[in-house]
């Protein structure tokens, strides 16, 4: 007899892997019926991970767009479920316990089955909690492996990850490869060891696209005894995506399989939908080099979907490091060449700073580490003089226990700074709030929602839903809607970039470019009236240019080099994104 294996369709991840914005309410409700009648799927990925942060975004109630979507699947018996980062809720940050306990009485409630529970660290301390308040809610907890390949991410160390996942109850576990590279033999080994031990324990696989290995690593761990494998479908499929549910349905048919037919009349309009959408208003967030794969990924691990910001990142600094390089008088480095230079100090920082597994938000921190070591040394200092507090925290255990070990270089860099290492568990540091949030939304008249889903969106996503209730946030998408539309209107053809105007009015000055998306803090005096620097303002290289607030706290942006502000493109506490030109200084 044929051995089953079923499909999960990630629609939240599929776009959320390719831009900043997922679809509306609106929209879930159209394509929904028509995911039921493609017949293949047997899952579905709603909501989690940073979509509902999405949401309020945009000026949508997250809450709304979750039960709209989960109902559809649920009156068609189709399973649910939602990415959960464990001790950072469904947020970049860490959240405190009650509000997490929270979260999975208003998920259930809301429609979704299933909670897939990771942390960035594979800490299991970070995942148990998360386990007990997801059956307690009557979730269905599927426990988590971050999937990467080192010396220290081996099968055993996998293997011996997941008896310890089952010991704390959970029902099902995942192996999820987010950057694609992990190896299609050992995820193999991984999934027979397991199912060896634990065969009655559901096990899921998600990889993504990026590198090339995902189409493969999905043939392995059928064999190996997978129960679900995460597909995708066009035109969001593959680039830094996942395979297409067509490629792997006709794969693993090939092989044996019993796999679900696909209803080709329902995938078409399916895919037609998905277009719409993209043409409607979410393409003008996605990052075209996210629709190609790469092979330079395998090298250093990071997730595909981080090469939109990267290159951004690189865009902001190259200049700099050049203008460095050239007064050093050593030869000067071209885009590709600086890239390689960065994927290569990626693998050498990687094992010093413990090889936390590269997923978000560890994988952001090792990569700006890696920038900043290149700018430094093009500079002729040395290695980590700029490394920021999030990452600090990392190194310090303050979110959890790293994998490796810490390089004797990275622990006396601590100490010389009268850091502490700390080795409790991380949710300790993290009291309860929800007493001070209900106390709030009744001096303010707020209603707690159904099923206390509005207490829930407030204390997890606090800054976003302030904004939300006051309508700034729908005010802002509209404005930055509006800008992407005028930029792609003024564009004469396809690939053709936008004119920089206000680069050409100063043709001899640097673009100084946003390393993260957030506010932007010209000053931090609140009180009188907070104005952008004066034109002829004079900074020294290491100067405070200004800051932007996001929300793991304030980023620092520093003047790179000496000179003289000419304009400054945002005002105090405008929305900036990353890789946006907010000031310009000559030298």
């Amino acid at each position: 007899m044929k051995r089953p294996i079923k499909f999960s369709l990630v629609y939240r991840d599929m776009w959320q892997s390719s831009g900043k914005y997922v679809p509306r309410k609106d929209q879930l409700a159209e394509i929904a019926p028509v995911i039921v009648d493609m017949g293949c799927f047997a899952r579905v990925e709603t909501n989690g991970g940073a979509s509902e942060q999405v949401n309020l975004l945009y000026g949508e109630n997250p809450n709304q767009a979750v039960r709209t979507f989960t109902k559809t699947f649920n009156d068609a018996g189709i399973q649910t479920h939602m990415l959960d980062r464990g001790l950072n809720g469904i947020r970049m940050n860490p959240v405190p316990a009650d509000v997490r306990e929270l979260m999975y009485k208003v998920k259930k409630a809301q429609g979704t089955d299933i909670t897939r529970i990771f942390c960035g660290l594979n800490d299991v301390r970070n995942i148990a909690p998360s386990i007990r308040w997801a059956k307690a809610a009557g979730m269905i907890a599927q426990a988590t492996m971050c999937i990467t390949y080192s010396d220290i991410h081996t099968a055993e160390y996998y293997i011996n990850m997941a008896d310890q996942l089952v010991a704390e109850g959970a029902d099902e576990i995942c192996l999820k490869d987010m950057a694609g590279i992990g190896r299609p033999d050992m995820l193999g080994k991984i999934v027979k060891a397991v199912k060896e031990k634990h065969p009655n324990i559901p096990m899921q696989y998600h990889g993504h696209t990026g590198p090339g290995f995902s189409v493969a690593s999905m043939l392995e761990v059928a064999k190996a005894g997978i129960d679900y494998l995460d597909v995708a479908i066009e035109p969001l499929a593959w680039g830094m995506v996942h395979p297409d549910v067509i490629t792997i349905q006709a794969m693993l048919k090939d092989a044996g399989f019993d796999v679900p037919e696909i209803n080709m009349k329902a995938y078409m309009e399916a895919r037609r939908l998905t277009q719409k959408y993209v043409d409607d208003f979410l393409g003008y967030f996605i990052d075209p080099r996210n629709k190609f794969m790469t092979s330079l990924l395998v090298g250093c691990g990071l997730p595909g979907g981080m090469m939109g910001s990267l290159m951004a990142d690189l865009k902001g600094v190259h200049a700099a490091i050049n203008s460095n390089l050239k007064a050093q008088g050593k030869a000067e480095l071209s885009e590709d060449e600086l890239l390689v230079e960065l994927f290569d100090e990626v693998k050498y920082i990687w094992p010093k700073l413990g090889n936390p597994p590269l997923v978000t938000p560890f994988s952001q921190y090792v990569k700006n580490v890696a920038l900043m070591n290149l700018f430094s040394m093009s500079k002729g200092q040395e290695r980590w003089t700029m490394i920021d507090a999030n990452t600090w925290d990392m190194i310090l255990g303050k979110a959890g226990k790293l994998p490796g070990t810490l390089d004797p270089e990275i622990v006396e860099l601590a100490k010389s700074k009268n850091l502490e290492f700390f080795e409790g568990n991380p949710q300790d540091n993290y009291p309860n709030v929800l007493p001070q949030y209900i106390k709030e939304m009744e001096e303010l008249g707020w209603e707690r929602g159904e099923d206390d889903e509005e207490l829930f969106e407030f204390a997890m996503h606090d800054k976003q839903y302030r904004e939300y209730k006051s309508g700034e946030a729908k005010k802002r998408f509209n404005a930055e809607l509006n800008e992407k539309m005028a930029a792609k209107f003024q564009n004469s053809g396809a690939n053709v970039q936008v004119p920089d105007f206000r680069q050409m009015r100063h043709p001899n000055a640097e673009p100084v470019i946003a390393p993260v998306s957030g506010r932007i803090m010209w000053e931090f005096d609140f009180e009188d009236k907070s104005i952008k620097p004066i034109p002829g303002t004079e900074y020294k290289e290491g100067d405070f240019l200004c800051a932007i607030q996001t929300n793991n706290g304030l980023e620092i942006v520093k003047a790179l080099f000496p000179g003289k502000i000419v304009e400054a493109s945002k005002d105090q506490g405008a929305l900036v994104q990353k890789g946006e030109t907010i000031a310009f200084i000559e030298k």
